[in-house]
């Protein structure tokens, strides 16, 4: 189970931008470019928000609006799990009759794992069970919009410095850009009225969504420099001679989840609107195609595409270790798993003496030099007592068993260095590979070509433990 219970015992090489070794269940496999993909290697893309307790699904600029949080849903200031709505009756007084009281039904947060109840802070009842919650205001909210928008100011002027000496450099290789050819494009798509339009002076047009409409000035924004006071609040006189009790006392993470306020006791902890989770799509940077791309609906856990490694390359695990001494030679049992329908052929290879990628191994490993043939993947072939079994003709001093589309095989493996740390070897797997989902082009008599096998190499590091006593 070495990729479920111990993944970091099995990892894979994935020469992307970055050398990282992960186990197979972390990675993908572009289909397209055949090579491995980590999470370091692939663009991330934001499909939708959603909020993880409602479900409510909203577009990314409503999200951006709201601070990514939901307006409905709210966490416990003091073990963050979710806020219900509790309902109670409480007494009033009746319009007609102020003498007379009546049992009217109120509304208050209660979390049901810490009983945190929004009447501890003395937050009112509400009449409806949703929405308009009483929430504290930050005192320096006016300060911090101030500063926003005034870096915000910041960054656009330095937009338009930008894109005015970019186009200043286009501006002197135009006129070498303009040759016969771009003249006839400009002429039979219509541009050239446009640029005999433009007067002498105006802004480019790439430059005019940048700047602001005609007739409107721009607003100069400052803002007041923080000073520094001389003279601090000072303490109270019991500070020091006051008993603390330590449940009124919040948490350095009740403090830091409400970085606006920052409570000091628990008497000032409000409810906190629930963060947003996002759904996001996995791209290839080298083909930019979609390696995952999950559902819009966020009730929905199915993904469109989802290009798990697991799903296409031969999986290695370890099933039994002997006790490693150094320099002397042991058997390791491990497992092969076919995970496509067809029949994979592998082939193992030592790695060599100056190989980059073999950069961890602590111990020489000798692998089969046979050729191993792994049977398809088959989902029925389990319940099917009447199937016969194929006859792949296995060298027992290789293959120690074989059920459906897995495989045990023996390596050798003798340590080279007696040290504390774990013995790792490294070896090369390669096998072949069919792409039956890549649409097949037609051969030039006529016939739907079949789907070529292509031959993939990896680099595969197994950590064995440590050595025996």
């Amino acid at each position: 189970m070495a990729s479920l219970l111990q993944p970091d015992r099995v990892v894979y090489l994935v020469r992307g931008e970055k050398r990282i070794r992960a186990p197979l269940s972390q990675l993908y496999f572009c289909r397209y470019c055949s090579e491995l993909r980590s999470l370091e290697c692939v663009s991330h893309e934001v499909d939708s928000h959603y909020c993880p307790s409602c479900l409510e699904n909203m577009p990314s600029a409503e999200a951006k609006l709201k601070k990514n949080r939901c307006a409905n849903c709210f966490d416990c200031p003091c073990c963050m799990h979710t806020l219900s709505t509790r309902a109670t009756n409480i007494p009033a007084p009746v319009p007609d009759d102020p003498t007379k009281t009546a049992m009217k039904k109120a509304y208050y947060l209660a979390c049901g794992f810490c009983r945190w109840t929004s009447r501890d802070v003395g937050m009112a009842d509400k009449s409806v069970a949703s929405g308009g919650w009483q929430e504290p205001e930050n005192p320096q909210t006016q300060r911090i919009n101030k500063l926003i928008e005034y870096y915000q100011q910041l960054a656009h002027r330095e937009k338009q410095d930008r894109d005015r000496k970019k186009m200043a450099r286009r501006r002197q290789c135009m006129p070498l850009a303009f040759s016969q050819h771009t003249i006839h494009v400009v002429e039979k798509y219509g541009l050239g009225t446009r640029l005999q339009r433009q007067r002498s002076g105006a802004p480019i047009s790439s430059l005019s969504g940048l700047s602001l409409k005609e007739g409107e000035e721009q607003k100069e924004i400052t803002i007041e420099p923080a000073l520094a006071l001389d003279e601090v609040e000072p303490l109270p006189e019991d500070c020091y001679t006051r008993p603390i009790s330590l449940p009124e006392v919040t948490t350095l993470r009740q403090r830091l989840l409400q970085p606006d306020f920052q409570p000091a006791g628990a008497s000032q902890l409000h409810p906190r609107h629930k963060h947003l989770l996002m759904k996001r799509s996995l791209r290839c940077r080298k083909c930019e195609h979609n390696l995952s791309k999950p559902e819009f609906n966020p009730t929905s856990i199915k993904f469109k595409i989802q290009l798990v490694a697991v799903s296409y390359i031969p999986e290695v695990r370890i099933m039994s270790i002997p006790n490693l001494r150094n320099m002397k030679e042991s058997q390791v049992l491990l497992t092969l798993t076919n995970p496509v329908e067809n029949i994979t052929h592998v082939t193992l290879a030592p790695c060599e003496d100056e190989d980059p990628d073999d950069i961890n191994s602590t111990a020489k490993v000798m692998v089969p030099s046979k050729e191993l043939v792994l049977a398809g993947k088959d989902a029925a072939a389990e319940y099917d007592e009447l199937a016969e079994p194929q006859d792949f003709q296995d060298d027992p001093d290789v293959v120690a068993f074989r059920k459906s589309n897995k495989i045990g095989f023996f390596i050798k493996v003798i340590p080279q260095k007696e040290e504390d740390a774990d013995v790792t070897v490294s070896f090369k797997i390669r096998h072949d590979f069919r792409n039956l989902a890549a649409p097949a082009r037609p051969s030039e008599e006529g016939a739907d070509a079949a789907a070529e096998a292509i031959w993939l190499t990896h680099h595969v590091e197994l950590r064995l433990g440590p050595l025996a006593p």
